[in-house]
């Protein structure tokens, strides 16, 4: 048997595929599969497709190609080095920790707790870990719910609200990460210290060599830009190891000079309160200078396309480096505010001889020191409140130049998170093509697409901002567009989450909607509170970035929330209107206008359009007018449908017209659901054909199917207890109630997906287990394979599953697929509609045929005999559908669908796709 053979479903049709993972390869960005069949394909004759059967798949194996939008074929190359992919630990966790550890940590955090003291501190440092905890939550949510190609933030945003609100933010978002890396050049020129000329100048000399050696590092690749922040990461590890083991070395009258007393318990207790000092000094001010060292949680999403697997690594190494990252910062915090006092005159002079305390103010006196004449004449130059917090780690740690390479260390690898972080998320903007004349920036090189162009023009970026030398007017912004990013994943997630698509499925589970909501409403408050006019200059620009491309209308779809919304209210406003009664004030000229081809009378179409172009509705088409009685009986069951009654001469007359006709835009059927024909043995050939034909239209007008049997049939006459048009009808039955309609417990639902028709024998099941009442039921999934790789086909499948976010992990492989359990009862079933004219000698089929045209071959009979399985009874059965050729005799697959769906005691639904993909692992 061969490859192509063993991958194809052999129940029914030799075309049908098995489930694979490549089918559902056509959302990867810039590239779709060669997959399933196409119904066409499908509903060939058998005499059609035998000849070339050879030919008509191109997915046969175990691994699809892959065709560009060009249409070549892109082949991996044997010689091509793969790219460099990180795990969760050197990808995420350790960017993200260099990131928060940044500047801030050494140079402000001592003088934080000498103004906060220590509790507000820890309030301070809780706080902000509370806003970045909530916002990697909802980043742990988006990155899960499917596949997250590279550009970070801006991918998360773009592709959960649409262009309009990710393009923005993917602009302003690689502004701030350019200017992020200039802010922390400038902060290692400032701690380096050289003097050449004078200190502005000194300052862009070193910090235009500083980043160019960055740009080199960047250039040369993310090989040797990761050793790089291995190398900040251990020495910053040396450095925290440093200063912790330092607070338990008692320390000699050098260091209680300069206000370092080890742990007491009386330092302790005088710098848990805040001590405000200095105007505009406050709670929220300490909060604002603070808040900027817990931006870098996106630094390893923002590298999201260098990840071996994002959605592992993205939430585990962000929740873990706010985890280590936190830790280290309270432990700052209390042990600084446990070692240190606020104010010390570094003066060896001013120990005490014997206790005379006499005129002596502060802690310092009960500690052997006199430090009152600089607390009162406000000149101490060492202490919490008067050293930078470089100073005050280097007194209290055990080698104090360790602290300064903490900083070089900390300063240089934020710089260089940034320097990457840029580019990366602006390639990604210039290949969706949003805003123009950026697009040249998109090219990428190298192994790992590298892209050089952007980081050339992040290069300039923060040269030109060092050149200013003072950033201090710029800073305010940098904090309020990480906010803004953080506000708007914030709400993403929310907004993904109360639209109910689904399609978000994510595997992260940990979050919530409302913690997600809280996450978007305080970063938005925190861009107020901390620098308004940052806060208005960021809206102003993403509001005017917003209008250009709203305005545009970028040709992109990415299945955005946004659009799920538009659905739900579209659908939600639509079905409370068809319960509202008309009234005169709100009467509008909603028009059906009997155009034909609409291109063939376009002053017609032109008129009508001139009075009802955004006023009312205009449908080129025909209006069914609604039967108010069914429709209020749908309303007291709360079921929430629309009625649509056509007159037709047949089923299939009616359903043909009720595929085209019904529905408003998108708001149209795509999946046609019947009732099966349980009467069928006692229906006339043309009832049968009526019913069969229907089945066929459906396939051919490419829609999907579902089949409901119930084992005890589906007529129940269920009357309306009411009024209708203000005349009183009284039911005395009650309602009929539906085993649809009970809770169905810790029931199972048996899915045999035996064949790949686009996933929808999967997605109705699942949407089924999203409802309260089949909520607890456990989902099976069957698929056919042999005794040899049972294990394989089992271990395939699971992974299928998990890509698709489905939490079904019951895969049971039938090795039986060349068996005919039901063999006789479909033979039984089947043998009234043969003519056996191989029996009768001297007679052709052509004259058995001419007084019974609706009966089978002998011929027919062997062709197109199915394969049927025995299913055992569940709570309900949704079972892969084949679709039948076109020279299938209906009566032949009338009792295939009768045997195989006979007998059970739980309802059975046949579902067949229409041969596109339903479900995706992929974000795009």
């Amino acid at each position: 048997m061969s490859v192509s053979e063993s991958r194809r479903s052999s129940i029914y049709s030799t075309l049908d595929l098995v489930p694979q993972l490549e089918n559902y390869t056509s959302t990867l960005p810039h590239q779709r599969s060669r997959g399933r069949p196409s119904l066409e394909a499908l509903r060939k004759t058998f005499d059609e497709v035998e000849p070339g059967l050879e030919g008509t798949q191109t997915t046969t194996g175990s691994v699809s190609s892959l065709v560009t939008e060009e249409g070549h074929e892109e082949e991996p190359s044997p010689q091509q080095k793969a790219p460099v992919r990180f795990g969760w630990v050197t990808g995420v966790m350790i960017r993200c920790m260099l990131n928060i550890w940044g500047v801030i940590l050494f140079l402000r955090l001592s003088w934080i707790v000498s103004q906060a003291g220590i509790l507000l501190t820890c309030l301070i440092i809780l706080m902000s870990v509370t806003v970045t905890s909530v916002t990697a939550l909802s980043i742990s949510a988006i990155a899960t719910n499917g596949r997250v190609t590279s550009g970070g933030a801006y991918f998360m945003i773009s592709r959960s609200l649409g262009p309009e609100m990710g393009g923005p933010i993917g602009m302003v978002f690689s502004f701030a990460n350019a200017l992020a890396c200039a802010l922390n050049t400038i902060g290692f020129a400032e701690v380096f210290g050289v003097v050449m000329v004078d200190s502005v100048n000194d300052l862009r000399i070193v910090g235009v060599i500083t980043v160019t050696v960055l740009l080199v590092i960047s250039l040369a690749g993310m090989e040797w830009e990761s050793k790089a922040q291995y190398f900040f990461f251990a020495v910053l590890l040396v450095t925290f190891s440093n200063y912790f083991v330092g607070t338990f070395i008692p320390p000699g009258e050098e260091k209680q000079a300069v206000g370092v007393f080890g742990y007491r318990s009386d330092v302790i207790l005088t710098n848990l309160k805040p001590d405000w000092r200095g105007a505009g000094n406050n709670f929220f001010q300490m909060f604002a200078i603070f808040f900027p060292s817990a931006i870098g949680i996106l630094s390893g999403a923002n590298i999201s396309g260098d990840l071996k697997d994002p959605a592992v690594a993205i939430p585990k190494g962000t929740l873990m480096a706010i985890l280590w990252t936190t830790i280290s910062y309270l432990g700052i915090a209390i042990t600084v505010g446990s070692c240190v006092l606020r104010d010390a005159s570094g003066n060896m002079t001013d120990i005490l001889m014997g206790n005379i305390t006499d005129g002596c103010v502060g802690l310092g006196c009960k500690l052997g020191w006199n430090f009152t004449e600089c607390i009162e004449s406000h000149s101490c130059k060492y202490g919490l409140a008067n050293n930078s917090s470089n100073q005050v780690l280097g007194q209290v740690s055990g080698l104090s130049y360790l602290i300064t390479a903490g900083v070089f260390a900390a300063s240089l690898s934020s710089a260089l998170g940034f320097l990457v972080s840029a580019p990366k998320v602006f390639q990604c903007l210039c290949r969706d093509k949003i805003y123009p004349y950026i697009e040249f920036f998109a090219k990428g090189y190298g192994k790992n697409d590298e892209p050089l162009r952007a980081y050339l023009l992040c290069y300039l970026i923060a040269v030109a901002f060092i050149l200013i030398g003072d950033l201090n007017i710029i800073a305010p912004l940098i904090s309020n567009f990480f906010l803004c990013s953080y506000a708007l994943i914030n709400f993403s997630c929310f907004h993904a989450s109360i639209t109910n698509s689904p399609g978000w499925r994510p595997l992260f589970h940990y979050y919530s909607k409302w913690t997600a909501l809280f996450g978007a409403v305080v970063s938005v408050v925190l861009m107020f509170l901390l620098t308004w006019w940052a806060a208005v200059i960021t809206f102003t620009i993403l509001l005017f970035l917003f209008g250009y491309i709203n305005y545009n209308k970028p040709k992109v779809n990415w299945g955005s929330s946004v659009q799920a919304g538009t659905y739900n209210l579209a659908l939600s406003y639509s079905a409370s209107l068809s319960g509202v009664e008309d009234h005169v004030k709100n009467f509008r000229p909603q028009c059906l206008v009997l155009t034909g081809p609409p291109n063939q009378r376009p002053a017609l179409v032109d008129f009508v359009g001139s009075f009802t172009k955004h006023i009312s509705l205009m449908i080129c088409g025909d209006i069914i007018t609604v039967s108010n009685w069914l429709v209020k009986w749908l309303n007291k069951r709360k079921v929430r449908s629309f009625y649509t009654p056509f007159s037709a001469v047949s089923l299939r007359a009616g359903a043909q017209h009720l595929l085209q006709a019904t529905g408003l835009g998108k708001l149209k059927p795509n999946t046609l659901v019947l009732g099966f024909k349980t009467n069928w043995r006692e229906s006339s050939p043309e009832g049968i054909d009526d019913y069969i034909n229907t089945i066929y239209d459906t396939f051919d007008s490419n829609n999907g199917l579902c089949i409901l049997r119930m084992m005890d049939g589906l007529d129940i006459f269920d009357q309306f207890d009411g009024e209708v048009d203000n005349v009183p009808v009284k039911d005395n039955t009650q309602q009929a109630k539906t085993v649809f309609q009970n809770d169905q417990g810790k029931k199972t639902i048996d899915v045999y997906w035996i064949a790949d028709d686009g996933g929808l024998t999967l997605l109705v099941p699942y949407l089924l287990t999203r409802r309260k009442r089949w909520h607890s039921s456990k989902v099976r999934v069957f698929i056919v394979g042999d005794e040899q790789n049972m294990e394989e086909g089992r271990a395939e499948m699971v992974a299928l599953l998990k890509r698709f976010r489905l939490d079904f992990n019951d895969v049971i492989i039938m090795t039986d697929s060349e068996k005919y359990p039901q063999a006789r009862k479909f033979a039984d079933s089947v043998d009234p509609f043969r003519l056996h004219d191989e029996q009768q000698e001297g007679v052709s089929v052509e004259e058995l045929r001419q007084t019974a045209p609706w009966k089978i071959s002998d011929k027919e009979f062997e062709v197109f005999k199915p394969k049927v399985y025995d299913y055992p009874n569940t709570k309900l059965n949704p079972v892969y559908l084949p679709v039948p050729h076109t020279d299938c005799p209906r009566v032949l697959f009338m009792a295939w669908m009768d045997t195989l769906t006979c007998g059970l005691h739980c309802p059975t639904v046949l579902i067949r796709g229409n041969q596109q993909s339903v479900l995706t692992f992929y974000c795009q």
